[in-house]
């Protein structure tokens, strides 16, 4: 691939794995489990690519709606994937963080959860951020709890507020400068943002693509990554030579 100017922070919508399945008369499940092997050919890619975080919307505050059978073999998926691709991520120095509401978790679930993120910890490499059991709407309101708690304190003054402070009482803080996306791509042909990171994608360059999420490949990828680096970004100011 030429050299671009690559997003430090890519953040995905794995959409479209129950179409996928659908359209190959397979159960939706089907489909969850081939977007869980390609999550490791994408991130695997964009660990390669010089990408340093790369944040994938697995799980919903909102997919607990879903039919039990479904939501029981979600749940499942990261017990799998970490089980099944461990080593590679070990070997490719790559860091689990996961963002969400994770209190809320099968015991299972969190455990394998907790275990990914200490076995990585003093990895180096490119961030993989899960957004596991996560609503943006949920983490502003909790962010807002949790500042009034600090003033109640007196640990915090309301004068204190502004955008930079709001920001480390989400639970995206954790990762620290890399914590706003540059770029947000999602899979399947829908255009919206499913209430994944309101806050974070406020300046963040968006492209909406339509290959379902188990058929979004390594190239498929470079191309996103190539239009971003025709992108303008501006921040609402003006470039030099627009002024």
């Amino acid at each position: 691939m030429v050299k671009l100017k690559l997003p430090k922070h890519v953040a995905i919508i794995m959409d479209g794995n129950g179409r996928w399945a659908k359209q190959r008369n397979l159960p939706r499940i089907a489909g969850h489990q081939a977007g869980m092997n390609n999550l490791q050919t994408i991130a695997t890619a964009a660990s390669n690519l010089g990408i340093e975080a790369l944040t994938v919307y697995a799980f919903s505050t909102e997919n607990w709606r879903r039919p039990t059978n479904e939501v029981n073999f979600l749940m499942r998926l990261p017990i799998d994937f970490f089980d099944k691709f461990m080593p590679d991520l070990m070997k490719n120095n790559v860091r689990i963080m996961i963002t969400g509401f994770l209190e809320q978790l099968p015991a299972k679930t969190l455990a394998v959860c907790q275990r990914a993120i200490e076995q990585t910890a003093n990895n180096d490499g490119m961030i993989l951020n899960f957004a596991f059991n996560y609503g943006s709407q949920s983490d502003i309101i909790n962010a807002m709890k949790l500042f009034y708690q600090d003033v109640e304190s007196n640990s915090r003054n309301i004068a204190d507020l502004n955008e930079d402070v709001f920001s480390g009482y989400l639970k995206s803080a954790q990762l620290g400068k890399l914590q706003n996306p540059d770029f947000l791509i999602r899979t399947s042909g829908e255009q919206r943002l499913s209430n994944f990171y309101l806050w974070e994608l406020a300046y963040s360059e968006m492209i909406f693509v339509d290959e379902y999420w188990p058929d979004y490949s390594v190239s498929n990828l470079e191309r996103d990554l190539k239009k971003y680096s025709q992108r303008d970004r501006r921040y609402g100011g003006l470039n030099e030579k627009n002024k």
